[in-house]
């Protein structure tokens, strides 16, 4: 093989490992992800629907909507279901845990975390993101409509690994009353992600565990029935 068909290799070679990371890049909601729908909160850990006297109206509080891709389209909540989105109420707070993926930093200046809020009231919400889902460290906060946070900012970088964002409505901005008072969040996403193995739960763990001290059971009585 002559050098040059050696070098048009190499050169081949390279492009497609500098294009590997955006080869699932998807647009969405109007924000580039390198990674797609993977990107995107999988779980709810909690919620707290506004402080006393000040919670959103129940077919607004389905902290499920907040998960996955964002997918408001405008049409009215008749039901939990029915709705797209999660009203956080004054003061509320929403934790969410991306389970295949982890939030990490881009080793630039560039947004790392995407918060998807809609509504025409511009609401404050703080942002803070956890390893653990115990210890909890602040990334600031976004005010209103889709917003994104460079985490490298407050000192992370792409060897970070965050699995929990918590999201709390700051009071006192916006309206203080109604059926969709305080923040509505519609999804949270990890523009820089990397993919990760599924943790599962505890509960997880313990029918896991119970299912093999079940099958060794069962194969000594049949082991002794044999013998």
């Amino acid at each position: 093989m002559s050098k040059r068909w050696m070098r048009a290799l190499a050169g081949g070679a390279v492009a497609a490992l500098l294009s590997a990371g955006s080869a699932n890049a998807v647009l969405i909601g109007g924000v580039e992800f390198p990674q797609g729908a993977v990107s995107f909160a999988d779980s709810v850990i909690s919620y707290q629907p506004g402080l006393a006297g000040a919670d959103p109206g129940l077919n607004w509080q389905g902290a499920f909507n907040a998960l996955g891709v964002p997918n408001f389209t405008g049409a009215g909540c008749s039901s939990q279901i029915d709705c797209t989105y999660v009203s956080l109420g004054v003061g509320g707070a929403l934790v969410l845990r991306f389970d295949d993926n982890v939030l990490t930093g881009s080793d630039s200046d560039a947004d790392d975390l995407w918060i998807f809020e809609i509504g025409p009231d511009v609401e404050d919400t703080t942002v803070d993101v956890s390893v653990d889902g115990v210890t909890w460290l602040s990334v600031g906060s976004v005010g209103g409509s889709t917003r994104g946070i460079d985490i490298d900012f407050f000192g992370y970088d792409s060897s970070s690994a965050f699995r929990y964002v918590r999201l709390i409505d700051v009071a006192g901005e916006g309206a203080q009353s109604g059926a969709t008072v305080g923040a509505d969040i519609d999804a949270v996403g990890a523009i820089s992600t990397r993919a990760v193995a599924v943790v599962p739960e505890p509960g997880t763990w313990a029918l896991m565990i119970m299912g093999f001290g079940l099958a060794g059971a069962g194969l000594r009585s049949r082991r002794q029935a044999v013998a």
